[in-house]
C-alpha cells in the first residue's frame, strides 16, 4: 500500500521540474494522476512512460477556467478528485523598477490567478464530496525578500495568503489546504537561469553557499513533502507552509 493508494490526483505543471517529480511519486505511491500542462510533447511522453491507466495527460492552460473544469471532469470519471497539486508556474527575475505592469500581470496570471482558478473549481468538487487535499507550491520568496524577485515574490506571497484563507474556510468541510515552499531547486527553469549568468559555475557555487545545507535542492525532495501533505498521513495538518529549502528561510 502506498501513501496515496487509490487516490485520484490532479497536478498542474506536471511535465517538468517539481511537478513532474510529484507526478512520478504519486504514481509510485498508488495514485492515478491527471497531468495538466501546456507542453503536449512532454505530456504525451510522460503518459506513455508511466502508462495511461496511471498518468493521463490533459493539455491546458491554468489561466483558462475551462482547463480546471476539464480536469475535474476527467478526475470524476475515476471517483475523484482527491488531491490537487498546484505546481504550474513561471519564473521571473527583474528588479522592481525594471518590471512593467504587463510583465507583472503575466507572472500573476499563471502563478496566482491560475492557481486560484484551479483551487476554486477543483476545491468545489472536493467540497461536494466532503473530502480532499490541496497542496500549493509557493516559494522561499513568499516569506523572505530576494533582490530581483519582486513580481515572482508577489505572486507566491499571494498564493501563500490564499492557501491560509482557503484552509480555514474549508477545514470543517473535509478539505485540507496546505503549501510547500521550495528553496533553490535543480529544475530546468533554475538551470536555464544559472546558465544565463556570465560565470555559471561560480554563480552555482555562490547559490549553494547561500543555503545553510550547502547545496541546491532536488525536485524529488520537494515532491516527498508534497505527497506527504496530500496523503491521509497528514490528516490533521491544515494551513501550513512547509519549507523545503535546506534551511534558507531559517537563517
Amino acid at each position: 500500500m502506498g501513501q496515496v493508494d487509490g487516490k485520484v490526483a490532479i497536478v498542474t505543471g506536471g511535465t517538468s521540474g517539481i511537478g513532474e517529480a510529484v507526478v512520478r511519486l504519486l504514481v509510485r505511491e498508488g495514485a492515478r494522476v491527471i497531468v495538466v500542462a501546456r507542453g503536449e510533447a512532454r505530456g504525451m511522453r510522460l503518459e506513455r512512460e508511466l502508462g495511461r491507466q496511471r498518468a493521463q495527460f490533459l493539455r491546458g492552460d491554468v489561466t483558462v477556467e475551462a482547463t480546471a473544469v476539464a480536469a475535474v471532469a476527467e478526475a470524476s470519471r475515476f471517483g475523484g478528485p482527491d488531491i490537487l497539486v498546484n505546481s504550474a508556474g513561471v519564473d521571473f527575475v527583474k528588479s522592481v523598477c525594471d518590471t512593467s505592469a504587463d510583465e507583472l500581470n503575466q507572472v500573476l496570471a499563471t502563478n496566482l490567478v491560475g492557481a486560484f482558478v484551479m483551487l476554486r473549481i477543483v476545491g468545489q468538487a472536493m467540497l461536494d464530496r466532503s473530502s480532499g487535499s490541496i497542496v500549493n507550491v509557493t516559494s522561499r520568496t513568499a516569506s523572505v525578500g530576494v533582490a530581483g524577485m519582486g513580481a515572482y515574490s508577489a505572486s507566491k506571497g499571494g498564493l501563500l495568503a490564499l492557501t491560509r484563507t482557503a484552509a480555514i474556510e474549508w477545514a470543517s468541510r473535509g478539505v485540507r489546504v496546505n503549501a510547500v515552499a521550495p528553496g533553490v531547486t535543480e529544475t530546468p527553469l533554475i538551470n536555464e537561469w544559472v546558465e544565463g549568468q556570465p560565470q555559471p559555475g561560480l554563480f552555482r557555487e555562490q547559490l549553494g553557499a547561500s543555503i545553510p545545507q550547502g547545496r541546491l535542492g532536488q525536485p524529488e525532495e520537494t515532491a516527498q513533502a508534497i505527497v506527504f501533505l496530500a496523503s491521509d498521513e497528514a490528516s490533521h495538518i491544515v494551513g501550513i507552509s512547509l519549507a523545503v529549502d535546506g534551511g534558507y528561510t531559517a537563517a
